[in-house]
């Protein structure tokens, strides 16, 4: 199952309901960067996906909009470093 992601720009955020909890992946707006700033995903539907597929919304987005990314939590910096398809987009601040 590859859960419905919705993009809140208002909000600067990236979100995603699995059988009623939350996950979300919240960014800042730099210049021309994405700042991410930290996924969040509930325990109860951990370890499903979530929160690689919140990343990689972000990324896409990013690359959609011409923006940099600066993965600042561990995770988006992991899912970078795992993900070199991305490779071109990440900066370091």
């Amino acid at each position: 199952m590859t859960p419905n992601i919705t993009h809140d720009r208002e909000r600067r955020r990236f979100e995603t309901l699995v059988e009623g909890e939350t996950a979300v992946l919240d960014y800042a707006l730099e210049r021309n960067k994405m700042i991410i700033l930290h996924v969040i995903v509930p325990d109860a539907i951990g370890g499903r996906g979530v929160a690689g597929t919140l990343t990689q919304a972000a990324f896409e987005s990013a690359r959609a909009d011409g923006l940099r990314v600066v993965p600042q939590c561990p995770f988006a910096a992991s899912y970078a470093h795992k993900h070199p398809e991305y490779a071109d987009l990440v900066v370091d601040s």
